[in-house]
């Protein structure tokens, strides 16, 4: 690692403290760019890299809410703005009691290297609260909702940042933002992606991301000669990425086996297809954090409580859940059992450490940034709608994804190769990215 780069690194450690997700989303992104700072020392001498881990603008803010009982409870509110070089900000919001400032600015630094990539005109950022919508009634989601949004309206807008759903913010959450941000503000404007259908919502959107990550592992196997037809696959996480990867997966002729939560996995020897995958919908909408009641429903599918699926014996792993679920232990057990192709539909799902050993095995592996954009490309779609005014129809917009996924793909592999790091999709992806965003922020001047 070249020395500025080190000391990038040491300042980020230094200025951010108790913020390991971000040091680890900075530092698997730093490790790649050697190549490309020696090449460029104009990135150095304009100090690209302290300018692209600082975020243009960090916003924090209370949330006070009333439940149905009439008590008054405070949340707290994040938006992180972290770089418009591009286009506007564009990331999900995520509600969950696990967020904090370190988690929100890791995805949203991710953000920026991943809409990049999508080569649509979208800069990166993140939000959310510690709220938790789990257990909640409609009306005290809403009342949330309303309050949350009366404080970030001031900060969005279809040209300054737009917002999307995330982990806890499905289109309940959207609905009700959206109504209090046309309130206050008196306008009807796509100033959020994941939207109802019937007013300014694309198609496909819930299962977009995990549509798209399927499409990538497509192209990752065909490097190989290989495609989806027979093989088996597991899968992490219940939500909607989980929900849409395995559609397509199954679509593509593969048998899917696990699904997780926080309380273990399922394993099910049969497949997860057909009613089944519809069932994965009743999971989601049983507002509970669990998988168990799969292995209830259907007989033959074992529960195994507390653990991970990575253990089982599979040919592709599509971490959908979470970040860093994937451990040292972890890889090595996919590793032993021939897993062929490991594909991120998560947010950074692969600890760094595990992703060193994984990275010296045979198995292709592509990270988040490149292989799970599907849902904000798709979120681009739609804000390309609403600003036509032109909804696209189920076919149209799965083919755009499609084509887009592809062409991430491609820029992958061609940069990596160009740098000298053929077949490494984390190089490829974090280098393409940065270029375009370093690019941008050279031509706009010190901003």
């Amino acid at each position: 690692m070249l020395e500025h780069v080190r000391q990038v690194l040491a300042e980020v450690k230094a200025k951010n403290p108790a913020e390991p997700e971000f040091h680890q989303a900075v530092e698997e992104v730093m490790e790649s760019l050697d190549v490309v700072l020696q090449k460029h020392p104009e990135y150095i001498s304009s100090n690209i890299l302290r300018r692209m881990v600082e975020p243009e603008r960090v916003i924090m803010f209370r949330v006070p809410w009333m439940d149905d009982q009439g008590e008054i409870h405070v949340n707290r509110g994040f938006r992180i703005e972290m770089n418009s070089a591009i286009g506007p900000y564009k990331g999900g919001l995520r509600f969950h009691p696990s967020v904090n400032l370190g988690i929100l600015k890791f995805l949203a630094f991710e953000q920026v290297f991943k809409n990049s990539l999508t080569t649509l005109p979208m800069g990166g950022g993140k939000g959310g609260s510690d709220f938790d919508p789990k257990g909640k009634s409609d009306y005290e989601v809403m009342r949330f909702c309303q309050s949350f949004m009366s404080e970030l309206f001031r900060h969005i807008g279809p040209n300054t940042d737009v917002p999307a759903g995330d982990i806890g913010v499905g289109g309940r959450e959207i609905g009700f933002l959206f109504g209090q941000y046309k309130r206050l503000r008196n306008e009807f404007t796509g100033v959020l992606t994941g939207k109802g259908i019937n007013w300014g919502g694309s198609l496909i959107r819930p299962e977009a991301t995990g549509f798209g990550v399927v499409y990538f592992a497509q192209e990752m196997l065909k490097t190989i000669g290989q495609s989806f037809d027979g093989k088996t696959v597991a899968v992490s996480g219940f939500g909607n990425v989980a929900w849409g990867a395995v559609q397509k997966a199954t679509e593509l002729g593969a048998k899917v086996v696990t699904l997780s939560g926080p309380d273990g996995f399922i394993y099910d020897k049969e497949g997860i297809s057909g009613e089944k995958i519809e069932y994965m919908l009743k999971l989601r909408a049983s507002n509970k954090d669990a998988v168990e009641d799969y292995a209830k429903e259907f007989k033959g599918a074992e529960f195994h409580a507390g653990k991970k699926p990575w253990g089982v014996k599979v040919d592709v792993a599509l971490p959908c859940a979470t970040q860093n679920e994937i451990l040292v232990d972890d890889a090595k057990e996919l590793v032993k059992n021939g897993c062929v192709c490991l594909c991120e539909g998560a947010n950074m799902p692969t600890h760094i450490d595990a992703y060193h050993i994984i990275r010296e095995s045979k198995m292709l592996y592509a990270p988040g940034k490149a292989s799970n954009a599907g849902g904000v490309a798709t979120s681009g779609l739609e804000m390309s709608q609403n600003s036509m005014r032109l909804p696209w129809s189920r076919d149209e917009v799965d083919q755009r994804l499609h084509e887009i996924m592809t062409r991430i793909h491609n820029t992958c592999i061609t940069t990596a190769e160009k740098y000298g790091a053929p077949g490494n999709y984390v190089d490829g992806a974090n280098i393409a990215g940065f270029l375009k965003v370093a690019d941008a922020m050279l031509d706009q001047g010190l901003v």
